[in-house]
């Protein structure tokens, strides 16, 4: 249908979808999320909006995906569960269906001690997976959590996150499993650097049938250099960097680094684009945007496709 969103046509056209991410301001200007939106805009088929990353107060997801559709882009709203509770959740998806977002990702969040408010409470009166079964019900069925019926339901496609690399790795791919049971449509998942990790995890997903179910697009994220590489192996939790992938960034000149960061992320993405029931790719560029057009044309993902 015409109201839906350009992901979900992307994905169920059967064509090899690509979505970025974009951080919001710390502050109130619209400009620097418009900017950001002007160099994805083409590139990409949908830009996810960051809510409150690693805990710190930025500009509302939901206010910087409406500046992000002004813009021509079809925005993803990123939400947790982490700052709100059920009323203030189904609030919001209301909101946003009614502002003209049609595409909503489900998290936990990270915990706020991560971030500048490490004092204030966490809500997480849902989890991520009861999120995403309380969006699909209030669309399909047109009710709210206890019952009460919605004069107009939201039109919302829903996704979900999946981190293969994250302990105990036997339970991954049944926790991919739970999602897509409550109601997940597609999946972003953390960002790759361990090819054989990941493919590991696909054939566990596979052996579940889970991707004839969910559409699953791999996170690609360039490393700026070998000392990020260091800290995302060393301080990031859930992340998976090989010991290969750090000393090939060592290997080069500082100045020629980011460089190598973008050879990896295309390397990376020709194997997702081989790999059966991986069908798109989510590249989150830290701070890094103007990265990813050049990174879309050279693994030869653009043009993006009419849908």
């Amino acid at each position: 249908m015409k109201t839906d969103s350009r992901l979900k046509r992307v994905l169920e056209k059967g064509h090899f979808a690509v979505t970025a991410e974009c951080g919001p301001p710390k502050g109130a200007d619209p400009k620097v999320i418009k900017s950001k939106g002007k160099i994805l805009k083409g590139f990409v088929d949908s830009v996810n909006v960051t809510d409150n990353q690693t805990g710190v107060v930025r500009l509302s997801s939901l206010a910087a995906c409406v500046l992000l559709k002004k813009e021509g882009l079809d925005p993803v709203l990123q939400m947790t569960t982490r700052d709100r509770n059920r009323i203030a959740l189904q609030s919001d998806i209301l909101g946003a269906s009614a502002l003209g977002i049609r595409n909503v990702l489900c998290l936990s969040g990270d915990h706020q001690s991560f971030g500048n408010q490490p004092q204030a409470k966490g809500v997480f009166d849902v989890d991520s997976v009861q999120l995403v079964q309380l969006v699909r019900q209030m669309r399909d069925n047109g009710v709210i959590l206890g019952g009460d019926k919605l004069s107009e339901p939201p039109r919302l496609f829903i996704g979900a996150v999946a981190n293969p690399f994250a302990d105990p790795f036997a339970y991954r791919a049944i926790r991919l499993g739970k999602k897509v049971a409550a109601g997940a449509e597609f999946i972003q998942t953390q960002c790759i650097y361990n090819l054989t990790r990941f493919n590991e995890w696909m054939d566990k997903v596979r052996d579940l049938g889970l991707d004839e179910k969910v559409y699953i697009l791999g996170g690609i994220t360039p490393l700026k250099s070998a000392r990020m590489a260091e800290f995302m192996s060393k301080q990031v939790a859930g992340m998976d960097v090989p010991d290969e992938i750090i000393n090939r960034m060592k290997s080069v000149p500082a100045r020629e680094q980011r460089q190598e960061g973008i050879k990896i992320a295309i390397e990376t993405i020709q194997a997702l684009k081989e790999a059966r029931g991986v069908h798109g790719v989510h590249i989150m560029a830290i701070e890094w945007e103007e990265a990813v057009p050049q990174l879309i044309e050279a693994a030869k993902l653009f043009p993006r496709p009419q849908v």
